[in-house]
């Protein structure tokens, strides 16, 4: 393959700082559940989050392939270039702005709204219909879905370890946490690196590097490389957020939590190939879990917070997004 230009340089760059602030921001919930309990070490689960994010980002491409086909079709040549820049700077400033907050919101958001914001200020096409069933349908339907699901995971638990000594079945779901932390962890890298190889792919496609959306080994390497990197820096302020201020956790509610977000992070990426929110489907997961104590088990305040800042994330990042590219134009670059 020929050197990038460098202005393809500068979008690949972008996409794995992006990929970067996923790795720690996004990292914290796949940790949160296993540290609050004390399943794990925080160094042991930054650790094990870290190996297997970066496994999970080599099972697959589906989801990439969504991303970079079914959202925005950018203008080709330079300008192309400019809207995934301006797409990519309003998602990493979102996530770096809820991480200060330790608030969780969703990476994936971020970045659809940057792609859709920037896409709507310049000349390039947006794909109405794959965004509606490619990312509006399924971010909509993966909380509901990890909140009823996590109710009735849990639900099962109680009912079947009803009759057990409560410490005696606390270990034991300590050393089970062990298995579906990893699962939730690789989950995470299977959905979210493959959205930065998206955003990558889409731009060598768009300068005419590639004609198909195929991802080369050194995207899936270097995507899958920053995300972990950041995952190993970890993202205290948002495990704080979602391991204590939402519902005091368990080790029984911990692995309840894990296992619902693997089973559904899995089937959303190795079955419908479509991106979710693994952050959002975390969050309704820990509260469907919660409520089958009692309803005011769940901080509600604490609770509404964090959707507040999910419904933000598109619009916000849109303008980001949008703001940016209008910038560069004014710049000339």
């Amino acid at each position: 393959m020929p050197p990038l230009e460098p202005a393809l340089l500068a979008v690949v760059a972008a996409a794995l700082v992006f990929a970067f602030t996923n790795g720690f921001h996004d990292a914290a919930h796949t940790i949160a559940t296993s540290i609050s309990t004390r399943a794990l070490t925080p160094r042991a689960a930054v650790a094990l989050a870290t190996l297997m994010n970066l496994l999970g980002a080599f099972l697959g491409e589906g989801v990439a392939r969504t991303i970079g086909q079914n959202i925005i079709t950018p203008p080709g040549g330079h300008d192309g270039l400019v809207v995934l820049f301006a797409a990519l700077c309003g998602a990493v400033a979102w996530n770096l702005l809820t991480w200060y907050r330790g608030m969780p919101s969703s990476a994936s958001h971020a970045l659809v709204g940057g792609l859709l914001g920037a896409g709507l200020a310049s000349a390039a096409t947006i794909e109405w219909g794959g965004v509606g069933t490619s990312f509006l349908l399924p971010m909509a339907l993966s909380p509901l879905v990890g909140g009823l699901l996590g109710y009735l995971v849990m639900l099962t638990i109680m009912w079947v370890f009803r009759n057990a000594n409560p410490r005696s079945a606390g270990r034991r779901f300590k050393l089970a946490q062990s298995v579906s932390a990893a699962a939730m962890s690789l989950g995470n890298g299977l959905q979210d690196a493959q959205k930065t190889m998206g955003v990558v792919v889409l731009a060598l496609v768009t300068t005419g590097y590639q004609s198909d959306y195929d991802l080369p080994a050194w995207v899936v390497v270097s995507a899958a490389a920053a995300m972990s990197l950041g995952t190993a820096t970890g993202g205290w302020r948002i495990m704080r957020t979602l391991g204590h201020r939402v519902i005091q956790l368990d080790p029984p509610k911990g692995f309840a939590v894990e296992l619902t977000v693997s089973v559904i992070t899995g089937a959303t990426s190795f079955i419908w190939q479509v991106p979710i929110s693994s952050t959002h489907t975390t969050t309704s997961a820990i509260v469907g879990v919660g409520a089958t104590r009692r309803l005011s088990a769940v901080r509600w305040g604490v609770a509404w917070d964090i959707v507040l800042v999910w419904l933000c994330t598109v619009p916000a990042t849109a303008l980001i997004g949008a703001g940016v590219y209008g910038l560069a134009v004014l710049l000339g670059l």
